[in-house]
């Protein structure tokens, strides 16, 4: 019950993120998120930045809510979920001191952060150095290290190539073949086939590369630009998977876990 006292900031409300923040929540950290005003997950159904146009959503169990200023973040908490507040710049760390922040924008760098944002700085992944601009790293890249505290260096760098799953890796990500307005033929939790159309961008069809089902998928009607992830397809199949949170931002949110409680 003690971890009550101990509030969090986290920077980012993605997949990875959202899984942090799960996590913390039922080990009944006090948690808040924040976010821009027009975030673009993949992973939509596990991810709380949809909160920005929904007002709030529910991820297994735990919700968060859209807030608009710091005294609404402390009705939110009385209602057992997690608060939500656009705000890329964190500037509510201005006048709302926490103890820990955790940069979770998995923007593979140092987007402005460093130590004094709070007692207990984290970054995930690629992009900081720990004991420099942050005081731990969580290891991000699928593996072994996955979800390991670095204490000193740096995360595994971005090779951009997407982990395997089911036996594939770049072969399950799906991207905008060019600029425009993203156009859903199918959505996520659909089951398709090799060579089924996803997707159109300006008239060109986005075509699957292997069967499964779609785990994560752009929003209808996104701006997007060609080389842009749009949405992912999982071999394995498994429909449970697109609405829970996965093996990886679990590891991960276990090594967020084990640095607070170790370091604090």
């Amino acid at each position: 019950m003690k971890n009550k006292h101990i509030q969090v900031c986290i920077r980012g409300a993605g997949e990875l993120a959202t899984a942090v923040a799960h996590k913390l929540h039922k080990c009944n950290f006090r948690v808040f998120l924040t976010e821009i005003a027009n975030p673009k997950a993949v992973r939509r159904q596990v991810a709380f930045c949809e909160a920005v146009y929904l007002g709030s959503i529910e991820v297994e169990g735990v919700t968060a809510e859209l807030v608009e200023n710091i005294n609404e973040i402390f009705a939110v908490w009385q209602r057992g979920n997690i608060p939500l507040i656009i705000d890329p710049k964190v500037s509510v760390l201005d006048s709302f001191k926490v103890d820990v922040f955790i940069e979770a924008t998995m923007a593979k760098k140092n987007i402005g952060i460093s130590k004094n944002l709070a007692p207990l700085v984290i970054g995930l992944g690629p992009g900081f150095s720990a004991g420099n601009d942050v005081d731990v790293v969580i290891e991000t890249k699928r593996g072994h290290d996955l979800g390991r505290i670095i204490l000193e260096g740096e995360a595994e760098p971005n090779t951009g190539i997407p982990g395997v799953i089911g036996g594939y890796s770049k072969e399950r990500v799906f991207r905008a073949p060019q600029e425009g307005i993203f156009e859903n033929v199918k959505n996520i939790g659909d089951m398709v086939e090799a060579g089924d159309t996803l997707a159109i961008v300006g008239g060109i069809h986005i075509k699957a590369e292997i069967s499964g089902v779609i785990r994560g998928m752009l929003a209808n009607g996104t701006n997007v630009h060609m080389g842009m992830k749009a949405g992912d397809i999982d071999p394995r199949g498994i429909k449970r998977y697109c609405y829970t949170i996965s093996d990886k931002g679990r590891t991960i949110a276990g090594g967020v876990v084990e640095a607070i409680l170790s370091l604090n």
